[in-house]
């Protein structure tokens, strides 16, 4: 094996020759002495039988390490190896990352080279090749990667990062001491292309940023806000449906942190008098996360939104999305129809798209094709065919959904019924055999059919195809490490049109607030349901142009649990709180 380098106090890494990229491991690991050819054979007889890479099987022969492994796998790729065991990272490099970064990538930041703008980083597991890309995207640098043994990269990480994590309040400080980008005060509008491009470029901002996102995925926070306002600069996230505002960056840093932003998005940041719309893609943790970004122009400046689609933070099974057991098996009974349609509704942020993919992670097998239309596709799903709209190019909802029908499909799901044509199509779909999935927004599962019909449905083509409608809303859950039993108050029972009598062996819970709930007793969050299933009474009344009360009615007495009736046996249940229940539905009539 080539001798390992010791490099000291940001002293280059010795370079090594290609002699090993690209070799097939078990050759690279007979070549540096590791292993014999006898062994390596041994190892490819058991991976005829076991399908299993042939390092995983070394290892556990006892003939090598994991760090054997590991060293090997980056001379393959042609990565340098070095020996950590006394290395020291000059001060200004270790600036570099912030220590949320340092931490979620397993990467310490080892030189950094101005003139090419290359950080040379060590990574504890040379196939992390994701981290780079995400280091890439998220810092700007070029990033050359050198491959340590695991357990000397976590010294590293302990002695540089290991204390408490870069503060914002420090980082923002620093920004607002910084002379080149105090040039920014007062200048308005008026700052030339090159003064903003080398703004975006500035590591404190890409340190503020990559703090600000890591801090935001790893308090499963869904969307982030940088707001621009005549006198301030609001950074805020959203947790559990709720915002949080963080500590503000001085105002004039507006434009050069969205012109990051953007830059990270592949957006023009010369144009700033047109909404525009982005994608960031980034490994955290060993999973992947999706940043959309919205970039809107106000008349303080640049607006942006980023969504947080993480899903490690998703759960795609009808099981967890809150459904008591008559519920879960009413929609089990619905989606396994096989054909009609099946409409999900609610306000925006209320889980109808989770709601509906967890629904197609159920259907997805080999045996059943399904394609989805969306605006935009929120995650990818294996094994689903999957169209986001495209309006410039003409590629809507209906047009979509027209060539779907030549694409012989099972089941389809509409991202969002908005017009007649898009109805029209759905309901051709379901009468020639296929299932569709859409959602609508109303307020409760049977209004959704007098918004159908003022769409300009015809009531006898709703009756022949709707099959059932699922109205939700969601409500934060209480925290479970600070959860504590109390007693309600009268105002709290009269918003819930309760009396004391009702409280009778019943129990109320609420989040004390702790640090891991942020202080606001909730953590999480879970659907309440109400499940309309159409049957023939049913079908008859609509046909009739009966009102939406007169529905209903008739669904009530037919066994239907309204939204409200879901929020109190969760209250019961003590999964969440009367102010959660009364916040997101209305009072039953």
């Amino acid at each position: 094996m080539p001798p390992k380098s010791s490099t000291r106090s940001g002293a280059a890494p010795s370079s090594t020759t290609d002699q090993y990229r690209g070799r097939r491991l078990g050759r690279i690991l007979t070549k540096m002495g590791k292993v014999t050819r006898e062994q390596v054979h041994e190892a490819l007889q058991m991976q005829a039988q076991r399908r299993q890479p042939i390092g995983i099987l070394l290892v556990e022969l006892g003939y090598i390490t994991q760090d054997d492994v590991n060293i090997a796998l980056g001379a393959q790729a042609g990565m340098e190896t070095l020996n950590l065991e006394e290395y020291e990272v000059p001060k200004d490099v270790i600036g570099k990352l912030s220590a949320e970064t340092a931490q979620a990538y397993q990467v310490v930041p080892l030189q950094f080279d101005a003139d090419s703008n290359t950080l040379t980083v060590a990574l504890k597991d040379a196939s992390n090749f994701q981290a780079l890309d995400s280091l890439k995207l998220l810092m700007g640098y070029k990033v050359k990667p050198v491959v340590g043994e695991a357990e000397q990269v976590e010294k590293l990480l302990s002695k540089y990062y290991g204390d408490d994590s870069e503060s914002l309040s420090a980082l923002i400080g620093e920004l607002s001491d910084d002379a080149a980008l105090g040039e920014f005060k007062d200048r308005g509008e008026s700052i030339d292309l090159d003064s903003l491009l080398e703004a975006a470029e500035d590591s404190k901002v890409k340190r503020l940023l990559s703090l600000v996102l890591m801090q935001a995925i790893k308090d499963k926070a869904s969307d982030i806000h940088f707001e621009p306002f005549e006198d301030e600069f609001k950074m805020r996230y959203r947790i559990d449906g709720v915002l949080y505002e963080m500590i503000p960056p001085p105002r004039h840093l507006a434009m050069p942190i969205v012109s990051r932003i953007k830059v990270m998005s592949n957006l023009d940041i010369a144009e700033r008098r047109v909404p525009q719309d982005g994608r960031i893609e980034l490994m955290v943790g060993g999973n992947p996360v999706d940043l959309r970004v919205a970039v809107l122009p106000t008349m303080n400046g640049e607006s942006v939104v980023m969504r947080v689609l993480d899903r490690a933070n998703v759960s795609l099974d009808l099981s967890r999305l809150g459904l008591r057991h008559d519920d879960l098996e009413l929609i089990n009974q619905l989606i396994h129809k096989p054909n009609g349609i099946v409409l999900v509704t609610g306000p925006t942020g209320s889980g109808k798209t989770t709601t509906l993919y967890a629904a197609l992670a159920t259907l997805n097998q080999p045996d059943v094709k399904i394609l989805t239309v969306e605006d935009p596709v929120e995650y990818d799903l294996d094994g689903i065919v999957q169209v986001q709209t495209n309006n410039e190019v003409g590629l809507t909802f209906a047009r979509a959904l027209r060539s779907f029908l030549r694409q012989d499909p099972d089941i389809i799901l509409v991202g969002e019924t908005r017009d007649l044509e898009t109805a029209k199509i759905a309901v051709e779909a379901s009468l020639t055999g296929h299932l569709v999935f859409t959602t609508l927004h109303t307020n409760d599962a049977p209004s959704s059919i007098a918004r159908l019909i003022d769409l300009g449905l015809e009531s006898f083509l709703v009756t022949a195809t709707m099959e059932g409608i699922v109205a939700q809303r969601l409500v934060r859950r209480i925290c479970s490490r600070c959860k504590e039993n109390f007693t309600p108050t009268e105002e709290q029972l009269f918003e819930l049109n309760l009396t004391p009598e009702d409280l009778h062996g019943r129990e109320f819970s609420r989040g004390r607030g702790c640090d891991y709930c942020n202080r606001s007793g909730y953590r999480g969050r879970q659907g309440i349901f109400e499940i309309l299933v159409l049957d023939d009474e049913l079908r008859e009344l609509i046909m009739h142009n009966a009102s939406t009360q007169q529905l209903r009615s008739e669904a009530l007495r037919r066994g239907m649990r309204t939204l409200r009736h879901s929020g109190l046996l969760a209250i019961y249940d003590g999964i969440t709180t009367i102010d959660e229940v009364v916040r997101e539905t209305i009072m039953d009539e």
